[in-house]
């Protein structure tokens, strides 16, 4: 078994994180045990029966489902990556802006806003590819 004295020698100046680390994980591990012991335990046909949604389960669950639903989660998972870029962006811009200075390795606000102009371009590129190609008509 390792030491709790040798971890810390691994990882110097982290002592708080492993202990903010394991309290929660002991109240993870106590919520279940609690839960498990005091919750209620009522069983029967309606508590083991299907739930889905509020409704009866009508179909087989194994059934297909038409391309347009995943081509729509890949549109939507693709702008919602560009929001996620754009975030750490934003604040980087408005520094560069104030200061009028080159941030680190970032470079002036000029090659910044060159730089996400051409990151929409590409998203407007393929927006407009997904456009043409029918992807949000549901007819």
């Amino acid at each position: 078994m390792i030491h709790p004295t040798a971890i810390l020698a691994i990882a110097p100046g982290y002592e708080p994180v492993l202990v903010l680390l394991l309290i929660v994980i002991s109240m993870a591990i106590a919520m279940l045990v609690l839960a498990h012991t005091l919750g209620p335990k009522r069983r029967g046909p309606d508590k083991e029966s299907v739930y889905e949604s509020g409704m009866p389960p009508v179909d087989d669950a194994r059934r297909r489902f038409g391309v347009k639903f995943y081509l729509v989660a890949l549109v939507f998972l693709l702008f919602d990556v560009e929001v996620v870029f754009l975030w750490p962006w934003a604040p980087l811009f408005h520094r560069a802006g104030v200061t009028d200075t080159p941030v680190g390795q970032t470079g002036t606000p000029s090659f910044l806003l060159v730089e996400m102009v051409v990151f929409m371009a590409i998203l407007l590129v393929g927006y407009i590819y997904a456009w043409r190609k029918g992807v949000f008509q549901w007819s």
